[in-house]
């Protein structure tokens, strides 16, 4: 599937998945207490503990929400059969428990989002028929949450209210465009999701169902309860666009496979990454763009997803080239991607997408830049792309101020670096191992404008053979700090060791009292 910006305008399409007994599955899914079991959460409320959640079992012992520990035990008193088992609740845990669904749910759509603390919502637009139309998706959904020890409902509606509002208050259904005002109506306000206190106001005055503010008048609800009832109630019946915003950024492609039996092959893995790019790069060829960044998304049997990120230097759709960086860098994770019982579904994303120009398809015989691109891509998918850097030329004399260090993967292209005059067979004039700062040295020559014949860096001292130079380099009077440029003048000297430096005298006796010496590069 692609992302609808790319294709005609399709009637929007919502699923809400409402998992009113998240923190007590959690706890029966590690192991806290029996699936069997009546269990109370409880947290601190100012300085009283009240009851923040309650399974099934417990709520036929006449407990509710809401009631003090202290009335809950009155009501129920511990020596009571069955056993009413109490324990604090964690609303972190919870919500780490939450996101891990909302990863999971990826599955069916790139577009999915949390609500509240126990609701997933997901813009299945364009999306059910991949599983055999919208019935079968939902069914497989709850089914799939049950196997992993969730309690689900699940309505679909053409509204986020809608569906919100029949998975919450209703029975969990699946309502058909342009039916919201006749399956609404019925429902109470807190199907709305508005404001306790204006919950309050309206059951004081009487107004206890959706379709009781439907039949009234709007100009009096307005003026007495502001804009926010009749703003839920208009986005509920698709009068009004609802915001939604997805926990993952949109990718602009994406495509995914579900197997009935699960994957844990390294090969089956690398196939099927290999066939779902080769999907998307039909699509995007269609649309004259290549990848920039790819995610690989895998998902286990047991419900952990794990996500694998990867990226190109320049946008490109070949897709065995795409698959060979994702798998360097799932190659690089390996330690951390455990199979488990297998992956019962793969999906691939383009997060990032550019325009494909002719420069980066055409090839070259004296420089390819697209083995170039290979290298650094396959490269940084194992050790980290800002590891891989590359020296570009800027125009200046002085040499620490000569060139530039940028990410390899924003300068990629054949660079003219500037050549020296030089005799053929004669040595470079540059050192091989230039310092990132000039270091200074202790000095003694034989005459005072001359090279000098004996020198002492790092505490150790060198006799130099012999000398070439000066090769003298006017400074640049705009990065002088001190308002006084110098004249340096750079020698090329070798020591009786046969180790040979790129020393350079800072200044000239006309130009300063003592000019200080500094050792720039090593040759040798």
């Amino acid at each position: 599937m692609s992302n609808p910006s790319h294709q005609g305008k399709q009637p929007h399409r919502f699923l809400v998945a409402y998992l009113p007994t998240l923190p007590s599955d959690r706890l029966v899914r590690q192991g806290s207490c029996a699936p069997d079991e009546a269990l109370a959460l409880i947290a601190k409320d100012g300085n009283a503990w009240r009851v923040t959640h309650l399974n099934a079992r417990a709520r036929t012992l006449g407990l509710r929400e809401g009631l003090s520990l202290t009335d809950t035990r009155a009501l129920y008193p511990q020596t009571a059969t069955p056993k009413l088992t109490i324990l604090e609740g964690n609303r972190e845990a919870d919500a780490h428990v939450l996101e891990q669904l909302a990863d999971w749910a990826l599955r069916y759509t790139p577009l999915v989002a949390t609500h509240g603390p126990d609701t997933l919502i997901l813009d299945i637009s364009g999306c059910a028929h991949l599983f055999a139309g919208e019935d079968a998706l939902a069914a497989d959904m709850i089914a799939r949450l049950q196997h992993l020890g969730f309690t689900a409902r699940v309505s679909i509606a053409s509204t986020i209210g809608a569906a919100w509002a029949l998975s919450h208050d209703g029975p969990g259904t699946i309502l058909p465009a342009g039916q919201e005002r006749t399956a609404l109506a019925p429902l109470p306000l807190a199907a709305l999701r508005l404001p306790a206190d204006l919950l309050a106001a309206l059951e004081r005055l009487g107004l206890k169902r959706i379709g009781e503010v439907m039949s009234g008048p709007r100009a009096p609800l307005t003026a007495r309860f502001g804009t926010i009832l009749l703003q839920q109630l208009a986005r509920a019946l698709g009068n009004e666009d609802e915001p939604f915003s997805p926990r993952l950024s949109v990718a602009p492609y994406w495509t995914s496979r579900n197997f009935p039996d699960p994957i844990a092959r390294e090969e089956d893995v690398r196939l099927c990454t290999l066939q779902l790019l080769q999907c998307l790069r039909d699509r995007l060829e269609r649309h004259g763009e290549g990848a920039l960044r790819l995610r690989l998304s895998l998902f286990r049997a047991d419900g952990v997803v794990k996500h694998v990120e990867a990226g190109m230097s320049r946008a490109m759709r070949d897709a065995r080239v795409m698959q060979d960086i994702l798998c360097q860098r799932l190659d690089a994770l390996a330690d951390e991607i455990d199979p488990g019982f297998g992956f019962d579904c793969i999906a691939v994303a383009v997060l990032e997408a550019a325009p494909v120009t002719e420069e980066a398809l055409a090839l070259s015989a004296a420089y390819d830049p697209q083995n170039v691109i290979r290298f650094i891509d396959r490269l940084g998918a194992r050790i980290g792309r800002a590891r891989i850097t590359r020296l570009m030329p800027v125009e200046s004399h002085v040499p620490e101020y000569a060139m530039r260090v940028l990410p390899a993967y924003d300068s990629i292209g054949k660079i003219d670096w500037p050549k020296m005059q030089a005799e053929p067979g004669s040595p470079p004039q540059r050192p091989i191992r230039l310092f990132a700062q000039p270091e200074p040295i202790e000095t003694m020559a034989s005459v005072p404008d001359g090279p000098p014949v004996r020198f002492r860096w790092r505490r150790m001292m060198h006799d130099i053979a012999l000398t070439e130079g000066p090769e003298r380099l006017a400074s640049e009077w705009w990065r002088d700090l001190n308002g006084k440029p110098l004249t340096r003048d750079y020698f090329r000297v070798e020591d009786r060791e046969g180790r040979r430096f790129w020393l350079y005298r800072d200044g000239l006796y006309d130009e300063t009292q003592r000019p200080r010496w500094f050792i720039h590069g090593l040759f040798a």
